[in-house]
């Protein structure tokens, strides 16, 4: 993987005096303490798309601690005060990101491989990411913190200090945007969830029957989240990869 920043060292980061740790590798016990979390929370993001038409006015702090996506922000932000929604939606956001930086961290660019050689559709969404984050690596922690920027930013060795002080607070600034969308939009964002209401269980049968139709389709392309990580707990990057069955 390209570093952000030119060093002579190849085992420095972006960071003056930062350094990629050095022929250590985690335990299983340790890789499967990072990767259960981050299963947990793709399964948790899974349900809250699959409530979202239910849960959105009755329930918004639980759905948002479930599934924080920007339209689901959108949709719960004026139901909140002020307190519960950066406490909700900033560690809903937050909580994946310091997952991936560590394996990043841990495997360096044999993590990025791994991830690139999972399917065909998803190398190239991620060598696009890598191109762009070689370019613009702190703007990108700033801006869309998503798996794939963690996973590089620890993978270069991006400072911890670096990455935790950008990360939280563009976090923080696209929280404060939504809030202004939010507020701006309140009349369209209320009619939105007297139609949620109003048609809640066909609604929520339609919901959940996409949900499983975008799992079902994802697998088929190999794009499955859950099998991904649990196969990297099997299989970690740094080991040999398995024969080929047949």
């Amino acid at each position: 993987m390209t570093e952000p920043d030119p060093d002579p060292d190849p085992e420095r980061g972006p960071d003056s005096g930062t350094a990629r740790p050095g022929g250590w590798r985690p335990s299983r016990r340790q890789l499967a303490l990072v990767v259960a979390p981050i299963v947990a929370l793709v399964a948790a993001a899974y349900v809250g798309d699959a409530l979202t038409t239910t849960w959105a006015e009755r329930h918004p702090l639980l759905l948002v601690l479930l599934n924080a996506r920007s339209r689901i922000l959108v949709l719960t932000t004026n139901q909140l005060d002020a307190f519960s929604y950066y406490m909700a939606a900033g560690l809903r956001l937050l909580s994946s990101d310091p997952l991936f930086y560590l394996l990043g961290r841990w495997y360096g660019d044999a993590m990025v491989v791994w991830v690139e050689k999972r399917s065909k559709t998803f190398g190239e969404q991620v060598r696009l990411y890598e191109r762009a984050f070689a370019k613009a690596a702190y703007p990108l922690v700033f801006i869309a913190p998503n798996p794939y920027i963690c996973l590089f930013a620890g993978a270069s060795g991006m400072a911890v200090p670096s990455f935790f002080t950008i990360n939280i607070v563009g976090t923080l600034a696209r929280l404060y945007l939504i809030r202004r969308v939010g507020e701006a939009f309140d009349t369209p964002i209320h009619s939105v969830l007297k139609f949620f209401d109003h048609y809640r269980l066909p609604l929520f049968v339609f919901s959940v029957a996409l949900v499983v139709f975008i799992l079902w389709s994802d697998r088929r392309k190999g794009k499955n989240e859950i099998g991904s990580m649990l196969e990297l707990a099997e299989h970690p990057p740094d080991e040999p990869e398995p024969p080929a069955e047949g």
